[in-house]
């Protein structure tokens, strides 16, 4: 795989779709063109976009993304008061996975949570996701907790 220009950075408006795309496509690649984002997903990128402590980051190649992840930077008493930074969904396109870039993602990723101060970044991966969950312990990331959700 050839990369010419790969960048990591916020995502803009326009390419909520591809984000929403890489989402919805967990195995298939979606096409962007055929994603028309509802006003919730508008309005939670709208509130994603207004917080400093969140970012929804795109993995671009040239003007093609490749892969998407947001951070929510949260504020705590541990840790000698240092920020944490809560890594959720996490995509890479279907067609693109095993060259690379998934790792590269996530390095990118944390460095910018440790350029920003944080002591350590966090992250859940669903029980099936197995594949996942190698990935995540190849890159050093350890199963330090049990987690827990209530859905509302």
């Amino acid at each position: 795989m050839i990369l010419r220009d790969l960048t990591l950075r916020p995502a803009t408006r326009a390419e909520l779709p591809a984000v929403l795309a890489l989402l919805a496509g967990e195995d298939t690649v979606v096409d962007p063109a055929s994603v028309t984002a509802a006003e919730a997903y508008e309005r939670a990128f709208a509130d994603i976009e207004a917080d400093p402590r969140n970012e929804m980051l795109v993995l671009t190649d040239g003007e093609l993304v490749l892969g998407c992840l947001q951070i929510t930077y949260i504020p705590g008493l541990g840790r000698g008061g240092a920020e944490r930074a809560l890594v959720e969904a996490v995509r890479i396109r279907a067609d693109r996975r095993g060259g690379g870039l998934g790792r590269e993602l996530m390095e990118r990723a944390a460095a910018r949570a440790r350029e920003r101060g944080c002591a350590l970044v966090q992250l859940t991966s669903g029980k099936p996701r197995t594949d996942a969950h190698r990935f995540y312990a190849s890159l050093g990331y350890a199963r330090s907790h049990e987690g827990f959700k209530l859905t509302l």
